[in-house]
């Protein structure tokens, strides 16, 4: 949640961040107003509860006569009083209902727009010319199927729509990569976490994702439970209700989990293959900071992640993702698109969000710096969500007989094999 102090001091600026994220601007208001009444019911609740106590040291000394009136008026204070306390409750509960559904401020150079404003920041890597090399190239679903990696219809008769099953060298493939993601993320100083899967509701709405998107969310009615869509959400959590000493920061996780989502709204996308699906694996970079460093840790994200699609040898651009685009809980995202040969564009890989002291306010984690108590800043960065990074692997080093060469970096988690063959073979 934002500083209700800043809403207070400049509400335009929250006006104008909420109108770049295409969100309801009429709630800035809603929630000054309510947040005028908290705090003035409070004040008379005090007042009251003053008078009150006054009162009480002033009847034992009264005179009879003196001592009726008094006992009329301390009568009448006890229901001013529980009315105020109401009132006060009711005014401190609104506000805080309307503070969770605004989002976090968009940062001032975030390009404004929806989906496709997005303004392309830098490109990596060559895209081949498959006709120059004399074939057309196959789908990774096509692929997985020649090297026997991936099987969508035994996944379906299993679980559904968007299930699949990773057989044979995908399952090695999948090992590889999370192996090769996880020495990166420790070299670079980040803690590798195993996560919850499964995570109590102060965790999921902490984190922001009990808001717009919660359709995308999978709820376990009898225990109120959620399933996690990324790690972010345990690793946010991780620290809920904690201070931590300014010293100890930065804190950087790397969590590998499953990952569950709905995809609602997403029908008829995606459909073939394992692009878009319901259930994955992912290694995620997490970092706890001072505000003050959060916009140079977002940075040190996205070049750890350009350092990982740099060395699986896939073409990429990073994008500065547009306003309306960014979720509720990022002031400002970056995402890693890797070329698709079949699809003949760009796809999101990796994304990572600066999502200042939004989180932590919510999750009640804050930091001591000398006397000083205060929030800190979270950030979080996809470091390698599997199936995606599958599909580009597959598509963009594939050879003409359907054979699959094996990037450098994920040679030795594959023992030594440096290409994927059909299983025909």
């Amino acid at each position: 949640m934002i500083d209700l102090r800043l809403l207070r001091e400049d509400p335009d600026r929250v006006r104008a961040s909420q109108r770049a994220r295409g969100e309801d601007v009429a709630l800035v208001d809603a929630l000054l107003s309510a947040d005028e009444r908290r705090r003035s019911s409070g004040v008379r609740f005090d007042e009251l509860r003053a008078e009150q106590k006054q009162l009480g040291k002033l009847i034992p000394k009264a005179s009879p006569d003196e001592k009726a009136e008094l006992l009329k008026r301390a009568e009448q204070l006890k229901a001013d009083v529980r009315a105020a306390d109401a009132e006060r409750d009711a005014a401190d509960t609104e506000t805080q209902e309307l503070l969770l559904r605004l989002g976090n401020l968009v940062h001032p150079d975030v390009p404004v727009g929806g989906e496709e404003d997005f303004v392309t920041l830098e490109t990596h890597g060559t895209i081949r010319d498959f006709g120059a090399e004399g074939f057309e190239p196959r789908d990774h679903l096509e692929l997985g199927q020649l090297l026997g990696a991936i099987d969508v219809e035994r996944g379906a008769k299993v679980s559904g729509s968007r299930f699949y099953f990773l057989t044979g060298v995908g399952a090695l493939l999948e090992l590889a990569l999370v192996n090769a993601a996880i020495a990166q993320a420790a070299a670079a100083g980040f803690t590798p976490m195993l996560t919850p899967a499964l995570v109590r509701p102060q965790s999921m709405a902490g984190t922001g994702f009990l808001g717009q998107a919660a359709q995308d969310v999978y709820h376990l009615d009898k225990d109120d439970l959620y399933l996690v869509g990324t790690s972010e959400v345990p690793l946010a959590a991780y620290h809920m209700d904690e201070i931590i000493d300014a010293d100890k920061l930065p804190l950087r996780y790397a969590g590998f989990s499953p990952c569950f989502r709905r995809e609602a709204g997403s029908h008829g996308k995606d459909t073939r293959g394992i692009f878009r699906v319901h259930q994955f694996d992912k290694v995620e970079m997490f970092s706890y900071v001072a505000p003050e460093d959060s916009q140079a840790e977002h940075q040190r994200l996205l070049a750890w992640e350009k350092q990982w699609l740099e060395s699986l040898e896939l073409p990429f651009r990073v994008i500065d993702v547009a306003s309306g685009d960014l979720g509720s809980s990022a002031a400002r995202k970056y995402d890693c698109e890797a070329w698709i040969p079949t699809q003949g564009k760009y796809r999101e890989l990796t994304s990572t969000s600066d999502c200042t002291e939004f989180q932590s306010r919510r999750l009640s984690i804050r930091l001591r710096d000398g006397k000083q108590v205060k929030p800190l800043a979270t950030l979080n960065g996809t470091l390698c969500a599997v199936p995606r990074t599958i599909v580009a692997i597959l598509e963009n080093h594939q050879l003409a007989d359907g054979s699959v060469r094996v990037p450098e970096v994920l040679r030795p988690y594959l023992g030594g094999r440096e290409v994927l063959e059909p299983v025909s073979r």
